[in-house]
């Protein structure tokens, strides 16, 4: 079986890989092709993966190329991870935003809304593409934001692109542990929203749902990572667990403040930090793999940390370090490469599950997985408060849809004066000339 990741010079393609290597099942992924705009980069991490693949029989072979036609032909399973604009675009998203007093994050806000308008064009080539060239692939989108940018892919390829993110797995897996179940596989998670603005309303074990245990008891709700970020009196008036990416909602005026007043934004850390390893990997004899462990551990452990601060969350914990994102992909293909039935929270149409959004909207919410795909599973509606988030985010997404197909700048204006966390439709205009003063990539907005 044939894997295509595009964006494979990325950062976090070692953790794929790996993944791939303790597959031994039949049906499993043999060859890996990996594709790139960078070739610099792409040789980095050609290399890590050659020391990862040192000693294990049968571990798929790989290739790396330029050419996005040639890396598509023959693809079973398409990995989207591109960052258009490259990490140095994310930093002058958060730029821009935070000189407004707007929050700049990559996925939330102004600075998602930037990086939708920009990745968006790019996305709908590549899924053009696919039908084109490799029309029996499924693309699995990890392209932030990833709500947004599978649902630009869908309108080509329809629910041959599932969308993933191990946020609300991590989410789960916390809860479960915190309650005490040995295998978290077992627990049903309520989980349902939009990509980065969902809820759990409840973990079910043996049929019986444990959160209401959970969130009667403050020393356990205060236990663990949503517990310390959110605060156990908020999490018990909502009811519910939001992932942790609400709390650019909830605590706006405080995680603006916090990213103002950091040395560097997350983007120009992890610039900073990615630009010099693929310069170490480039000029040391020293081992690539080691390299970049000790970079992830780096990552990984700053993650979303001026929110923690701003809520005396302290640091993460050790479990929490361990990413998560590429389990669910293979899970994913495994379920429909071998039709080995599982349920995953993933981002995919909605068809009839909220009946607030229409069915083309792309959702994220648990599903029954086998080999035609990823089918929604039917959820209760979300309360009025989660409504209200869920509907005007989506709506802003439409306008950002738009915006990319027309070229409309006064669309994107609008876009970005909609959005809940921008306050004025004057700062959304300045956002917008600022943006497109930074990014050649929007210069398509007229």
């Amino acid at each position: 079986m044939r894997l295509t990741i595009l964006g494979g010079g990325g950062f976090r393609v070692p953790l794929v890989y790996g993944a791939l290597l303790t597959d031994r099942a039949e049906g499993r992924v043999t060859q890996v092709v990996l594709h790139d705009l960078d070739a610099g980069r792409l040789a980095a991490v050609t290399r890590v993966l050659a020391e990862q693949a040192a000693g294990v029989p049968d571990a798929p072979g790989v290739t790396a190329t330029t050419d996005l036609d040639e890396a598509l032909r023959g693809a079973d399973f398409v990995f989207s991870a591109i960052r258009v604009g490259g990490l140095e675009g994310r930093a002058n998203d958060e730029r821009v935003a935070l000189a407004e007093g707007v929050l700049g994050q990559e996925t939330v806000g102004a600075g998602g809304i930037a990086y939708g308008l920009r990745t968006v064009p790019v996305a709908v080539d590549i899924a053009q593409r696919v039908a084109r060239l490799a029309p029996d692939a499924w693309v699995i989108n990890f392209t932030n934001p990833a709500g947004l940018v599978t649902e630009a892919m869908s309108r080509h390829l329809g629910d041959r692109v599932i969308g993933i993110c191990d946020s609300p797995v991590g989410l789960g897996r916390r809860i479960a542990r915190v309650l005490g179940v040995k295998n978290p596989g077992e627990a049903w998670i309520d989980y349902v929203g939009l990509n980065h603005l969902g809820w759990v309303r409840g973990l079910r074990v043996a049929g019986r749902d444990e959160l209401p245990r959970l969130l009667a008891d403050p020393d356990l709700l205060g236990s663990f990572e949503e517990g310390k970020l959110f605060g156990v009196d908020w999490l018990q008036s909502l009811g519910a667990i939001p992932n942790e990416y609400l709390h650019y909602y909830y605590f706006n005026r405080e995680a603006v403040r916090a990213y103002q007043q950091a040395d560097k934004t997350r983007g120009a850390f992890l610039a900073d930090q990615q630009a010099h390893f693929y310069r170490e990997v480039e000029r040391s004899d020293a081992s690539a793999l080691e390299i970049w462990d000790r970079t992830r551990a780096e990552r990984e452990a700053t993650y979303m940390s001026e929110n923690r601060e701003t809520a005396g969350a302290g640091e993460r914990d050790a479990d929490d370090l361990s990413g998560g994102y590429e389990k669910v992909a293979l899970a994913l293909m495994r379920a429909i490469a071998r039709d080995e039935r599982t349920t995953l929270i993933l981002n995919v149409r909605n068809r009839n599950t909220l009946s607030v959004l229409d069915s083309d909207a792309v959702i994220e919410v648990p599903c029954l997985v086998d080999a035609n795909g990823a089918h929604p599973v039917a959820v209760a509606p979300l309360p009025d408060h989660a409504t209200g988030l869920v509907c005007s985010v989506k709506a802003v997404e439409r306008e950002v849809l738009a915006a990319a197909g027309s070229g409309s700048r006064t669309t994107a204006v609008k876009a970005f004066a909609l959005h809940p966390l921008v306050d004025s439709v004057n700062v959304a205009r300045r956002l917008v000339d600022g943006y497109t003063g930074v990014h050649p990539g929007l210069a398509y907005l007229r």
